[in-house]
């Protein structure tokens, strides 16, 4: 029996966690031969009770995959999966049954609940062991991908804010460019914009715009606002400052 953390090919070069399965069963004699069983390739923890099973699993270490037996007291496997599925930190810890039931129906309401296999007894030990790895391997594959698209979700989020922040900057720097050439110029964009903003604000009760209206769009209108003028920037000064018409 090896209990230690780490197997020796997964410290060659960087140490990886072995996986923890958890084995749910109101027989002792089940749940010793199951730990036999499977601590030489898991880490493993046991419940004998459907409610010892929710608390292990909702704690600060859940476990990477879940051997529920259906036939128990008081809560059977069948709600265990239930809860399991209805709670956000727990729904993607994929659950197998292990049960007596052979019957068609039984596994159908498992894996209508949510469990990724069903396995009857008596087990089969090879069989066992491979399933449980292809749904470790599985659910790892499913967290990567979960993970990576959260991480590609947070990179869009900031690009986005840094090209917001370049747009605005680039409007703000334009704009001081025209008042250095026209002061009457940059006075009269920032009016603009406190125009727009003021006449959008009171707008935004009324029927016709409330559904348009809203901050982010007010927002919008504020910021592009002086473009509205700043074509001025690539008038001539002898056009731009000229007294009188333009004539």
């Amino acid at each position: 029996m090896d209990n230690a953390p780490f197997s020796s090919s997964q410290t060659e070069h960087v140490q990886k966690p072995i996986a923890t399965v958890l084995v749910v069963d109101d027989t002792p004699e089940n749940l010793t031969l199951m730990g036999s069983l499977l601590r030489e390739h898991f880490q493993v923890k046991v419940a004998n009770q459907g409610e010892k099973a929710l608390r292990i699993a909702l704690s600060g270490m859940p476990p990477d995959l879940i051997l529920l037996d259906i036939m128990m007291p008081e809560v059977d496997g069948y709600e265990v999966c239930r809860r399991l599925k209805a709670h956000p930190a727990t729904r993607d810890i994929p659950v197998i049954f292990l049960t007596a039931r052979s019957e068609p129906d039984d596994e159908q309401a498992g894996l209508a609940l949510g469990a990724v296999d069903y396995i009857t007894k008596p087990i089969s030990p090879p069989i066992l062991l491979a399933r449980v790895n292809t749904h470790l391997t599985l659910k790892a594959t499913a967290d990567f991908l979960r993970d990576k698209s959260a991480y590609l979700e947070r990179e869009v989020a900031m690009r986005t804010l840094e090209v917001q922040a370049i747009q605005d900057v680039t409007i703000m720097a334009m704009t001081s460019l025209a008042e250095t050439r026209d002061n009457e110029t940059g006075n009269h964009i920032r009016r603009t914009q406190l125009y727009v903003k003021a006449l959008a604000e009171r707008l935004r009760h009324h029927p016709r715009f409330e559904s348009v209206l809203n901050d982010r769009m007010i927002e919008l209108l504020y910021k592009s606002a002086p473009l509205h003028d700043i074509g001025k920037i690539g008038i001539p000064d002898s056009i731009l400052l000229k007294p009188g018409k333009l004539s």
